[in-house]
Parts: structure tokens; sequence; C-alpha cells
């Protein structure tokens, strides 16, 4: 597929996918399936972080309401569906996701930003899921995420009232890790993706997968899991460079094996 609105870009171990769609980077169907092909070949990637993000003042500002506005209800289900699977996509890819928020993150903006595994802000970025004012719930997976990330009852003000917050508030109810200035955005991204390709691949890569699973599961049964994966990387070649690194006072240097 020829990519036109989402790009993939390869920095040495870090891999930047930009969605450009000017001017507001509002998603399509066909901005979607780009999207879901970039995410397909980050998996032949030897990247060990990647960074999403987009062009000009925005994120992404919801997806295309002129295009949703006359789908059927059997038509709107498959595109909540294409939605939620590159969501879904984002969420399960083995590197780290870091969303850099540049601007608005709205509706399906904010759904694809929650599949990330950490979000930074810039100081101009505003989040919201406004759907409800178009009379539809959210369709991307909202209703579930947003929850397990700032809490059932702020996600339920969010959501119920569509409103929208800025960068600030989305840092202190949680939703973003860090706000920086506009012009910082990109290499602050660039700083906290380099700090995670400096450790263990493997080891990153099943931290992300037990957190994520504690969503699905029972306390006892994650606890199980976390053993099983602590006790697995004692059989790699990175489990022992680290810590031999560690003994010796030096830089680890993993290969991920």
């Amino acid at each position: 597929m020829q990519l036109q609105s989402v790009s993939l870009k390869e920095e040495e171990v870090i891999a930047v996918v930009t969605i450009n769609h000017p001017p507001l980077n509002i998603v399509n169907h066909k901005i979607l399936t780009e999207l879901e092909e970039v995410l397909e070949r980050l998996k032949t990637l030897k990247a060990k972080a990647v960074i999403i993000t987009g062009t000009g003042k925005s994120f992404v500002a919801g997806a295309d309401i002129k295009e949703m506005k006359d789908k059927d209800a059997l038509s709107a289900l498959e595109f909540s569906k294409l939605g939620q699977r590159v969501v879904n996509k984002i969420e399960n890819l083995n590197q780290p996701v870091i969303g850099a928020i540049n601007g608005f993150a709205l509706g399906g903006g904010l759904e694809l930003a929650l599949g990330c595994d950490i979000l930074i802000a810039s100081e101009n970025a505003k989040f919201g899921q406004p759907e409800v004012r178009l009379g539809i719930p959210p369709g991307w997976g909202a209703t579930q995420r947003l929850a397990r990330v700032v809490g059932i009852y702020k996600a339920k003000e969010l959501i119920l009232t569509g409103k929208i917050i800025d960068a600030q508030e989305a840092c202190r109810i949680g939703l973003v890790s860090k706000v920086v200035k506009e012009k910082d955005l990109m290499k602050e991204a660039h700083s906290l993706a380099t700090q995670i390709s400096h450790n263990a691949p493997i080891a990153v890569r099943l931290a992300k997968f037990l957190i994520n699973r504690s969503f699905e599961t029972s306390l006892e049964d994650g606890l199980a899991s976390e053993s099983a994966m602590f006790g697995l990387c004692f059989s790699t070649e990175d489990q022992k460079e680290g810590m031999q690194a560690f003994v010796d006072k030096r830089e680890p240097n993993f290969k991920g094996k």
C-alpha cells in the first residue's frame, strides 16, 4: 500500500509514525487503513521504541464527521471495529509507544492516544471525548480505556459532558505524563524513547505485556504471570549481561536475546 497521510521513519532504534492530514489531521477510513498498515510494518522493524505524533497544530482532532454522518448502523459498526482494531494494534505492539500530543486529541484522536503506553503533551494540547454532542458514544475504545487511566468518575465526567480539557488538566488527572513547551515536544519524546531503548528489549516487552494484562486478570493470576516472566528472563543473554554489567560497574550491551 502506498502511504499518503501516514508516514513511518526509522531513526536508529526509534521509529516515528506521523499522521499528516492537514489542517487538523481528521481521520477517515483510508487514513485508519494506512495507520493499520504502518503498525503491521512496525512488527518487522528492529526499533526498540515508537513515537506517534501528528503534523502541524493537531495530533488527531477526531474522525471525519462528513464521512460518518450518512452511515447506516451496519457500516457504522464496521467503522467502529476498524478503529478499535487499530487502537488495539497500537496497544499490543511489542515496542513501547510514546504518544507526542501536539495539539487537539479529540474523539477518535484521544482514543488513538489511549492505545499508547506513555503520553506527553505540548502546552497547547487539548483533550476530549465530545461524541455525545454528535448523538453517539465513543466508538474506538474510550468507554473501556479512559476509566483505566483516569478513574471511572473522571472518565464518566469527560465522556458524558463531552467537555474539552487542556494539557495541564490532562496531566493533573494522570492522562498524560508530562507537559512541555511546543518546541520541545519531539525532543522530549525522543529522549524518553532513547531511555527506553537502552534497556533490555525482552524485559521491556514483557513488562509492557504484564502491565497491560493486569487490567484483564485477577491480582492472583497477574502475580503468577509476573513470576513466570521474571523466571523466564533468567534464561536470556540479556539478564546475564545486565547483571554482570552491574557487578562490573559498566553499561550493559543488550542484544535482545
